[in-house]
């Protein structure tokens, strides 16, 4: 008691002689916060992952084989975003209705046969009204029949590592060998954010008017969260209710995709529970940006003595919150480096540790050309290489 009292007036004395305010000098610092289990839900699957890193934060059965409904049409639009980028199609390039878009069934834009949409337009109507009918529009007008657009689908996704999908129609209907997983839609997700993000703000509209009926987003969180951003809902019978959702709050962008639940209501709860979740126990932290030096490594026989090395793009992890203290990068630099060194070529790896665990690593590039130095110095690191100096 008597030691208690005598830290207590020191503190205060400590306080009045340096002017610190007493709270901040008599507070330890905080441990970090436990992490819990991830929150118990009623979808047959789900998963929660870091944009930045990839990190699963948080799932049940992922690679469960599953009915993406309308999530189908997330590839859709990955497709017609690529043929945005690559100039093969534009925003205003006006797309003839066929008879086949104008009786899709379903959720629909509803567009005329016969007349002409806006690419835009169409994008527009697929994400807010979900609308098959522009869903179909699209597809012929990419590829000339949905069933050489299937056949795109499907190639695409294999290049993107979807390896539990496959596609059998464009718009999500209910047809056999169409399937795919809350794994893969996420994985498809976090490559239409980072591959095409001057489209992305499309996924954020509240609603659309158009032949003068106005439909509003079927993504409820948009409103119930304003760090919500995107991305797409589905519901059909046989796949029950589904939501691919993004969030952003500060640094952080998280993923998270619901399949199968039994309500509008619980797919929107459900995934708005796991993005808490992850924004309130995880962090994303940039350890070395890209270009950035890492470290300086020894040059033999080169015009300069010593050349900085560093990763081409930011390494990041993915950690418990308040634990990044305790990372310890660990650099490996493979040597020894002879120049002429060239700028971008690999010299080693970096790791970031928490623990003995690795969390991510990274080539070390030379942030610099070094040339080689002159004779006499050639000769004089040849000697040095010689004797292991």
């Amino acid at each position: 008691m008597i030691r208690t009292r005598f830290g207590r007036l020191f503190v205060f004395a400590l306080c009045l002689l340096t002017g610190l305010p007493l709270a901040a000098a008599a507070q330890p610092p905080l441990p970090p916060i436990p992490v819990p289990a991830a929150p118990a839900l009623g979808a047959r699957s789900y998963v929660l992952l870091d944009y930045s890193t990839g990190k699963i934060l948080a799932a049940h059965d992922p690679h469960r084989r599953e009915i993406p409904a309308s999530l189908t049409k997330l590839m859709v639009l990955y497709i017609v975003f690529h043929q945005l980028a690559a100039g093969r199609m534009h925003l205003d390039d006006l797309v003839p209705i066929s008879k086949k878009a104008w009786r899709t069934g379903g959720s629909r834009m509803f567009v005329e046969v016969g007349t002409k949409v806006p690419v835009e337009k169409l994008i527009e109507g697929i994400i807010v009204d979900s609308g098959n009918d522009a869903t179909v529009a699209l597809a012929q007008q990419v590829a000339g029949t949905t069933g050489s657009f299937v056949q795109l689908m499907n190639a695409t996704a294999q290049q993107l590592g979807m390896k539990g999908t496959h596609f059998a129609d464009v718009d999500g209907l209910p047809i056999k060998d169409h399937y795919s997983t809350a794994y893969d839609i996420a994985l498809l997700c976090r490559d239409l954010i980072r591959d095409f993000p001057q489209y992305y703000h499309y996924f954020k509209l509240g609603h659309l008017t158009y032949n003068h009926i106005t439909q509003y987003n079927r993504n409820k969180l948009l409103w119930l969260d304003s760090s919500v951003d995107g991305l797409k809902t589905g519901y059909t019978k046989e796949a029950g209710y589904c939501l691919a959702a993004s969030a952003k709050r500060g640094d952080t962008r998280l993923i998270s995709v619901v399949m199968g639940t039994d309500s509008e209501h619980a797919r929107v709860r459900q995934s708005e529970a796991l993005l808490n979740y992850g924004f309130r126990f995880f962090e994303t932290k940039v350890v070395y940006k890209g270009g950035q030096p890492v470290t300086q490594a020894r040059v033999w026989k080169g015009s300069e003595d010593r050349v900085a090395l560093g990763v081409n793009r930011n390494l990041e992890v993915t950690i418990p919150t308040g634990r990044a203290e305790e990372l310890t990068p660990v650099t490996d630099v493979h040597g020894p480096i002879v120049a002429p060194v060239a700028r971008g070529k690999t010299y080693g790896t970096v790791k970031v540790m928490l623990g003995k665990k690795v969390l991510a690593q990274a080539p070390l590039v030379a942030l610099s050309d070094v040339g080689q130095g002159s004779l006499w110095h050639r000769l004089k690191d040849d000697v040095r290489l010689y004797f292991g100096r």
